[in-house]
């Protein structure tokens, strides 16, 4: 008989579906006291070489309030295809539009970066009511190749003259609009990407982020908690409004920003949230780091088609004993009504609100629904299945419409004679990422100490719920190996660059959050948690803690925490390495032990988006400070002589270690006071 673990990954591997909970309870009252809610990870459209498309009409179930569907199997430019359409929109203090149907000449239309414009305003300006007239800004690749290409070689810098002490004026808003009122009226309906490139924040017209005057920083964590971002409110307003049509039509954008300082992304992270596309940061577009992801966006699959997926619709379909409550993630809601959606939704606790739809944009690897449901009061049948059905439409990349379904079940167990089975079928690592997503969803309208203070809250209750313990005797705590863990990642999260923003920029917060809310589970955790990696002389490469007890002197690190690569060489190690003993035919061993974390680094690199930014350190260097950061402080300053010199390095931070985190756990849920 297979374990829950084993029953968990063969169900992910076939469905792309991670539950919290793999048995159910059978009432709404012992499903609230579980804490962690009946929620789901889904990526609806994980790759499967052994999932053909079938070529018919989906037969739909003949009930008027289900329509739930019948499952066949039941028990940039040589990157880009040649009929891909592509435009050009350039902006600066201006805004122009670039006719590509031109030969041997450059010709554009102007709009001015100050003043907003309809969607009819901007179509009735480009002529898109006559007919064929979108070929003169959208033509094929093959077609433009050329006359594109020089385009690009001959821009140059805005030709408005920036006064010293001022910033260039950048017309971004109005650029997007312009964008979003194109395709509006060109393709709407139908897959489309705006690739929007910025160097820096927007600094006039609708949606500006901070004035033109140097004298004047962009906001800061400290200017939006005293109220003092006087752009933020109505900027991010702007470029809601703008997602949410890009949306409605089935249109993704992606933001690129790379500069030394902040660009916006706070206020413009709705447009790739709400619209499934891509924001990607760094310092300049001419870095290896950048170029590389840029690249990644057309990966294709295995038969050759783009990994991209547009003008997606969600629905999720339940058996009448369950309810959809809301979902975190990519999508916006239809505000569907039906018998699978929950009255009890609170715009307060999701980001959409009662929705049975929700227009949703992808690649086959997001997994971006966190799915919330609770169960309702109807009658469970003894022995029955709870069942949840998925059906995502959307268009292929190769423009084929495709509806995917994926329909799952589950057992319904009663709390109160089957809460050990129950407890046996948590999923620690599932229940960790969701619970995590909305401490990230809260964070976005509430202060952080609020948000720390709500996953504490649920933490100790889960605790209290299913550890096994004597009243206020916190030695006797024990938690069951299916619960054994999470404590360590709530405590890994609460340190997060997802949680604590002290260090980071708003557009660095904004950043992290849009990846971590759309990533698959393993991404997530190793955001959550990073892996650690030990290599010595000793062994094998090994896993090694999380710990600042792994940092020895004869060892080399590797750390992968989804946004940094850290090889850290200690103190030994870097003193060898220093002397140039790799360079001697003896010391071949050494030079091998260097090269194997290198080349451990190079398999993720290969792999990942966004490419991670790659740090070579060692002992007292500059930036071991990325590796210091994330490591459980087991050892500090304070504590140093307790501990001893020889068991890792000591870390200079006042932060709390997990021990100590635990043994403040154990205490709060054993106190007959709680």
């Amino acid at each position: 008989m297979s374990t829950y673990q084993e029953f968990i990954q063969q169900n992910e591997d076939r469905d792309g579906v991670r539950f919290s909970w793999n048995l159910w309870p059978s009432s709404r009252l012992e499903a609230t006291r579980l804490v962690v809610p009946v929620s789901c990870l889904f990526t609806p459209l994980k790759e499967r070489p052994d999932l053909p498309p079938v070529q018919y009409e989906p037969v739909l179930c003949s009930r008027a309030n289900c329509k739930a569907v019948l499952n066949p199997l039941k028990f940039v430019l040589d990157l880009l295809p040649p009929n891909a359409l592509v435009g050009l929109i350039t902006f600066g203090r201006m805004v122009q539009v670039h006719e590509l149907s031109c030969e041997g000449i450059a010709k554009s239309y102007v709009f001015r970066g100050t003043k907003d414009l309809s969607a009819k305003q901007i179509q009735e300006m480009l002529g898109l009511s006559k007919p064929m007239a979108s070929g003169q800004f959208l033509q094929p690749v093959h077609r433009v190749d050329m006359n594109l290409t020089d385009l690009l070689g001959e821009l140059q810098r805005d030709p408005w003259p920036v006064p010293q002490g001022k910033r260039p004026l950048r017309s971004t808003g109005v650029a997007l609009s312009v964008a979003v009122g194109l395709l509006e009226g060109t393709f709407p309906n139908t897959g489309a990407r705006v690739m929007l490139f910025i160097g820096g924040p927007p600094t006039q017209g609708p949606g500006m982020v901070v004035g033109d005057e140097l004298k004047t920083p962009i906001r800061s964590w400290h200017d939006i908690q005293k109220d003092n971002a006087r752009h933020l409110k109505k900027a991010t307003k702007y470029y809601e409004a703008l997602a949410n049509r890009s949306a409605v039509n089935g249109h993704s954008i992606d933001i690129y920003a790379c500069a030394l300082d902040q660009t916006g992304l706070l206020e413009m992270k709705c447009l790739s949230n709400l619209t499934g596309g891509h924001i990607v940061m760094g310092d300049s577009f001419n870095t290896s780091l950048f170029k590389q992801t840029f690249q990644r966006v057309f990966s294709k699959d295995y038969n050759g088609d783009f990994r991209m997926a547009f003008g997606g619709v969600l629905e999720v379909k339940t058996s009448r004993e369950l309810k959809v409550c809301g979902a975190i993630g990519p999508c916006v809601s239809l505000n569907a009504k039906g018998s699978s959606v929950s009255e009890n939704v609170s715009e307060r606790t999701f980001n959409i609100n009662a929705g049975g739809k929700k227009h949703i944009f992808a690649d086959p690897t997001t997994t971006f629904l966190s799915k919330i449901f609770e169960c309702h009061n109807a009658p469970v049948p003894q022995g029955g299945r709870g069942a949840v059905q998925f059906v995502t439409q959307y268009q292929h990349s190769n423009t084929q419409r495709r509806i995917r379904v994926t329909t799952i079940a589950r057992n319904w167990a009663d709390a109160q004679s089957q809460i050990q089975h129950i407890e046996s079928s948590f999923d620690q690592e599932a229940a960790a990422v969701l619970m995590a997503r909305l401490g990230v969803f809260r964070a976005e309208s509430e202060e952080g100490p609020d948000v720390l203070r709500w996953l504490d809250r649920q933490l100790i209750r889960l605790c209290q719920k299913f550890g096994q313990f004597n009243k206020d005797d916190p030695t006797s705590f024990k938690l069951s190996e299916s619960l054994s863990l999470y404590p360590q990642f709530m405590f890994h999260m609460r340190r997060s660059p997802f949680l604590q923003v002290f260090n980071n920029s708003p557009d660095e917060s904004s950043y992290y959050r849009h990846h971590f809310v759309r990533q698959d589970l393993t991404q997530s955790l190793i955001m959550i948690q990073p892996i650690l990696y030990s290599y010595s002389f000793y062994g094998p490469p090994e896993p090694v803690l999380l710990d600042s007890s792994s940092i020895l002197p004869d060892r080399i690190l590797l750390m992968d925490t989804f946004f940094q690569l850290v090889i850290f060489h200690g103190e030994t190690i870097a003193q060898w390495r220093k002397a140039g003993y790799q360079e001697m035919a003896e010391y071949e061993n050494f030079k091998q032990l260097l090269q194997a974390p290198l080349d451990d680094a190079q398999e993720i690199l290969q792999t990942r988006f966004p490419m991670p930014r790659y740090v070579d350190t060692e002992h007292g260097g500059s930036q071991a400070r990325f590796l210091l950061s994330k490591v459980n402080p087991s050892q500090t300053h304070n504590n140093l002589y307790a501990w001893g010199q020889e068991t890792g390095a000591p870390i200079l931070t006042d932060d709390v270690s997990l021990q100590v985190f635990m043994d403040h756990l154990k205490k709060l849920a054993v106190s007959s006071s709680a």
